[in-house]
């Protein structure tokens, strides 16, 4: 990659890339798999992994326990305390199954003060109080978990089909200072279906009553006639929660998301 100024992160937060073309040519090519190895060989100790435990997390989280010392590697769960209870077991069930060294990130604000000094957010039908939510149960408990990890690369199982952002997505991102490692990006849902049928890995208990995609309770509702897969998250007012978009550019290359 080059040098890279204190580990990933430049001087007053700018980042400094000198190959990070390079580097997205060198990934294009590779199998999720050898994507996995290259960032955890790149970053060490540095490198990390986030996870929903929703309808297609099984994947990258099996890939990631093929790994040689992929136990050691932080999974990095945003635990928002509105996730279904399904969710929570197949997260269990998956962290047993696996061996995955999970980290829970959680809001600094419970369910119950956010919800007492902000009302319920997700129920306004705005989107500015959608943002807050996202901001204060998703975003800034992953920002926190990240820097107190001193997380360098981070990978997720997102995908160029699912929404409209992530089509712009690459391999690799600079996202809020740090790079950001999409080894499934090019991946389809029957890749995902086809590669956990073949290593027999368990499904998330809301795909067999029609879910494609799940998130908090309140917020995710099984495929319909009319909206299907992430349109069917947020009430129809978003498809992303923060988590994976750059907000504000610095340089073209740093962003406020996540």
């Amino acid at each position: 990659m080059g040098q890279v100024m204190d580990g990933v992160r430049g001087m007053t937060g700018v980042l400094v890339r000198d190959n990070l073309d390079a580097d997205r040519g060198s990934l294009e090519p590779l199998s999720p798999q050898d994507r996995l190895a290259w960032a955890h060989q790149r970053f060490g100790s540095g490198f990390a992994l986030t996870t929903s435990f929703g309808i297609q997390s099984a994947v990258l989280l099996h890939m990631l326990s093929q790994l040689p010392e992929g136990d050691a590697v932080p999974v990095i769960w945003v635990d928002t305390g509105y996730l279904p209870e399904e969710t929570y077991r197949y997260g269990a069930q998956l962290t047993e199954l696996l061996s995955i060294r999970l980290v829970v990130a959680q809001s600094a604000m419970s369910p119950a003060r956010m919800e007492a000094l902000h009302g319920r957010l997700w129920d306004t039908g705005q989107l500015d109080d959608l943002e807050k939510y996202h901001q204060i149960r998703k975003v800034e408990p992953l920002d926190r978990a990240l820097a107190q990890l001193e997380v360098s690369c981070w990978a997720s199982g997102v995908r160029r089909g699912q929404t409209d952002h992530r089509r712009a997505m690459t391999v690799l991102d600079p996202i809020r200072e740090r790079l950001s490692l999409r080894p499934l990006l090019d991946w389809t849902q029957k890749d995902i279906y086809y590669y956990m049928q073949d290593n027999n890995l368990p499904q998330h208990p809301l795909f067999e009553q029609g879910y494609s995609t799940v998130g908090d309770w309140h917020s995710s509702a099984p495929d319909g006639a009319e909206l299907s897969g992430r349109n069917t998250r947020f009430g129809g007012l978003k498809q992303e929660c923060g988590i994976h978009v750059p907000q504000e550019a610095v340089e073209g290359l740093m962003g406020d998301g996540i």
